[in-house]
């Protein structure tokens, strides 16, 4: 049985890892940086002809779309007509797993913190359930047009090794984390999923990679891209700090239900209802770019945003958002987002709870999926830097649908990446 395992795992992991080639069965462990905690991969094959030809997995047909390994150009999320959606290990949209982010256009980053929620705990747990969720998604994007991974090389890099006793020592380890991502040239998508993406060099902006592309020419890439996928929305402040490092301020677009500009809970500065005030705290935002969408709920204070309107932020309560479509306001926001850098902050529970019940927070009356979807597309042609998607706690959605939504929010973040082609 452990052959066939062995077989069926070749045609879903890296050609590098050696899969492709016949060789003796070996085991090795990936070694990682203190910072993070990658995964182990199983670099195993059979050399027996007899391992792949049992019927459980076929090798492709050469010049197939759908290779069976992935390319050594471009990774392709295998297909489902040819390949099981449960074999082969668990990893974002079942790209390939790496050590790092070098030699990458954008990269999945699990952030699996929860400390510093207020209400209920789960979020931890978010990016293995939106990994688990993402084998639904495929490789174009049918209403948009969108060929990702015909443009940018992605991988999923394993999660951010947290402290789960220190949210301070949590922050450190993740702001040290995206600095080398930032430093190696690659977007971050996180899980709670963080994307950071940036493929057109900008006026003063230090071009560190380029990379020939067929039927595009040259193209420089000044960081790598990084979605992130993570637990609660503390982590958002440390990798904020990342970024503003190589680019300055940032522009943003927050979708939420809560504004996150807190200032202490229970004598704390630092927990997932104050990233964004620690973040104008420290300079990290370009306040008058700062636009926060489906707003609502009760609160402590009779003026609960007036401390975002003092700062400069544009608040959209989603009583503005209800019944009508989000498009008008998204040409509002790429206006003022301009072309300076900006960075994506979706916070599951913007949407309503009957869409997505399994978050800490939930608040009644929220943004539609459909509307979700205007945000993200709204925000193409924009100097997008990195992006994240939190708060998803999957105990609280049995059928799995607040991760399956989750993932497929994070695919249209990566739709709409600089450098992403359309078909």
């Amino acid at each position: 049985m452990r052959p066939l395992l062995w077989a069926a795992c070749s045609q879903l992991l890296p050609r590098r890892a050696g899969l492709c080639a016949p060789k003796p069965a070996v085991t090795t462990m990936v070694t990682a940086s203190h910072h993070i905690l990658w995964p182990p991969a199983l670099l195993a094959t059979s050399s027996s002809p007899a391992s792949v030809s049992t019927g459980f997995l076929q090798p492709m047909v050469p010049g197939s779309r759908a290779p069976s390994c992935w390319s050594s150009q471009f990774n392709v999320p295998p297909s489902a007509l040819l390949v099981a959606r449960p074999v082969g290990v668990c990893s974002m949209m079942r790209l390939p797993m790496r050590a790092s982010a070098e030699g990458l256009d954008v990269v999945f980053v699990g952030v699996p913190l929860d400390t510093g929620t207020s209400n209920r705990p789960g979020a931890r747990f978010g990016p293995r359930q939106i990994r688990a969720e993402s084998a639904m998604v495929r490789r174009y994007n049918g209403s948009t047009g969108a060929a990702p991974f015909d443009s940018l090389r992605v991988a999923d890099i394993g999660d951010v090794n947290v402290n789960l006793y220190s949210l301070p020592d949590s922050c450190r380890l993740i702001r040290e984390s995206y600095q080398e991502i930032v430093a190696s040239g690659c977007v971050p998508l996180t899980l709670v999923l963080r994307i950071w993406s940036s493929l057109k060099a900008r006026p003063g902006e230090e071009r560190t990679q380029e990379r020939k592309q067929p039927a595009h020419g040259s193209v420089s890439f000044p960081l790598a891209m990084k979605p992130c996928i993570s637990g609660d929305h503390t982590i958002t402040y440390p990798i904020l700090q990342a970024l503003a490092a190589k680019h300055g301020p940032v522009g943003l677009v927050h979708v939420d239900a809560h504004t996150d500009t807190g200032d202490t809970a229970l004598g704390q500065k630092i927990y997932h209802g104050s990233p964004f005030r620690r973040c104008v705290e420290e300079g990290l935002l370009d306040c008058g770019r700062v636009v926060q969408i489906g707003i609502r709920g009760s609160s402590y204070d009779p003026d609960p945003h007036k401390y975002c309107r003092e700062q400069g932020f544009r608040v959209v309560p989603a009583e503005e958002c209800w019944m009508k479509s989000l498009e008008p306001l998204m040409r509002e926001v790429k206006v003022q987002m301009g072309e300076k850098p900006m960075y994506i902050s979706f916070d599951i529970d913007g949407l309503d709870p009957a869409y997505a019940p399994g978050t800490g927070t939930p608040e009644i009356a929220g943004l539609t999926p459909a509307q979700a979807l205007e945000i993200i597309r709204g925000c193409k042609g924009l100097n997008i830097v990195g992006c994240d998607l939190v708060e998803v706690a999957p105990m609280y959605d049995v059928s799995g649908n607040t991760a399956l939504l989750g993932a497929n929010l994070l695919f249209e973040m990566l739709c709409v990446l600089p450098g992403v082609k359309t078909l």
